[in-house]
């Protein structure tokens, strides 16, 4: 075990991680900060509210993005944020929350969940999955259709989603139309310096993976649980009639061979939608390439507007 694996060792990385994510965030200009997500794709307006959603384990604080078009109570889309189930990078995924709400016509609600180590394993999981719970039962309070749901996440949200998939597969709902994990990580019982890349020196570093990992999931013994580790080989449980899945990988990533495990296995059960896989890319490419963005935003909306608008499905 290397030092940065340690819990005490990774908990103090991480903070240190949370304290200059949350300075960069507030700078008024540069790529980090919530400005700068702000500014991208301006043919996207941005027109927010938030709303706080109870939980047991703590307080959410959502940020809602509607459609433009007039009509009757929209369908959702549950957005949850990267950042290594670390860092609470909210406004980070302003330009996605923005693009879905125009282009598949939902009200997207993006969530400030609980992070690590301040909260961890099984914290944001169980949080998220109540989030989503709470939008079903209550969405149409706030002019939402909480029936239509789908959710996702890119990073550690695209893992949080998948929780939140398993999770519902396992109460017996809310029903869930599709899952979006886009470049998530799905097996922390394998060790971020046993996992390779296609290229030698990736985005996502082996040490990063270590100081993430130690501090969402202190205890590696929990890390095989079925909504940590979805992709790995300790879970063995039949998933027919869990959500149908894009995943959306990149080529470079070196979470990208667990993604490919988990859509194979999503595959088997009858849920694979599409398995998507962006050439010539890093994790995060999103965060800076905007014409990639923009391709892959596009697909993520078509799939979401065909899983939640039954017009949409029957055009093709």
């Amino acid at each position: 075990m290397s030092l940065l694996a340690r819990p005490g060792v990774a908990s103090f990385a991480a903070k240190s991680i949370q304290r200059l994510a949350v300075a960069a965030d507030r700078r008024p200009s540069g790529r980090g900060s919530a400005a700068a997500s702000h500014g991208r794709f301006p043919e996207f307006p941005r027109s927010v509210s938030e709303l706080t959603v109870p939980t047991s384990v703590a307080p959410a604080r959502v940020v809602v993005y509607l459609p433009t078009s007039e009509g009757p109570p929209p369908p959702v889309h549950v957005n949850f944020h990267g950042g290594g189930y670390v860092m609470p990078l909210t406004e980070i995924d302003d330009p996605l929350c923005r693009f879905l709400a125009a282009e598949a016509g939902v009200a997207v609600v993006n969530v400030d969940y609980v992070v690590a180590p301040q909260h961890p394993f099984p914290a944001p999981p169980l949080q998220a999955f109540e989030v989503v719970r709470w939008i079903a039962a209550h969405g149409g309070e706030h002019g939402w259709d909480g029936s239509r749901l789908s959710v996702g996440g890119q990073s550690a949200g695209g893992g949080l989603a998948a929780a939140v998939a398993r999770q519902a597969l396992e109460e017996g709902g809310p029903g869930i139309a599709l899952q979006v994990l886009h470049y998530p990580p799905l097996d922390l019982a394998t060790s971020a310096r046993d996992k390779r890349a296609a290229i030698a020196k990736p985005v996502l570093r082996p040490w990063m993976g270590e100081i993430f990992d130690s501090s969402y999931v202190p205890d590696p013994r929990e890390r095989a649980d079925r909504l940590v580790s979805p992709a790995g080989a300790a879970d063995t449980a039949d998933l027919k009639g869990i959500a149908p899945a894009l995943v959306v990988t990149a080529e470079f990533d070196l979470l990208k061979a667990e993604a490919v495990r988990y859509a194979e296995r999503l595959q088997r059960a009858g849920a694979l939608v599409e398995h998507h896989d962006v050439l010539g890319v890093d994790h995060g490419y999103d965060g800076k390439d905007d014409k990639k963005a923009l391709e892959t935003y596009a697909v993520i909306a078509r799939h979401v507007r065909r899983a939640l608008n039954p017009e949409a499905r029957e055009a093709g």
